[in-house]
């Protein structure tokens, strides 16, 4: 079983910045795959970045320039860094784990992000 804590969501101003956070309880190196997904009301989960099981980071469009995922093996956390916010951010943001070797997929409880205009 795997658990993982996110951190750092919160109330921002449109065209600020936030940094999440989430940890997991075992290591997270390649080719385990790591990232963030978010769900707007009434929307389907979204990728917003991931490293790929090749440790490749991968970003939704909608993130490109706007957002940097990053990793500490050492501490098993995985950042997503998140500037110039806007109000169509505002999502709950959910930390993702695929563990490479049994194939299986965790979540975590979910951090809400909301960017006021």
């Amino acid at each position: 079983q795997v658990q993982l804590v996110e951190s750092g969501g919160g109330l921002v101003q449109a065209g600020g910045s936030l940094r999440l956070s989430c940890t997991a309880s075992v290591n997270i190196i390649s080719p385990n795959a790591m990232g963030w997904y978010r769900q707007a009301p009434g929307k389907q989960r979204e990728l917003v970045a991931t490293f790929s099981s090749g440790g490749t980071p991968n970003y939704a469009d909608s993130m490109k320039g706007r957002c940097t995922i990053s990793r500490d093996n050492a501490k098993n956390t995985v950042y997503l860094q998140m500037n110039s916010l806007k109000p169509e951010d505002t999502a709950v943001y959910y930390c993702h784990a695929h563990m490479y070797y049994s194939n299986l997929n965790y979540w975590g409880q979910g951090t809400q992000v909301t960017v006021s205009s």
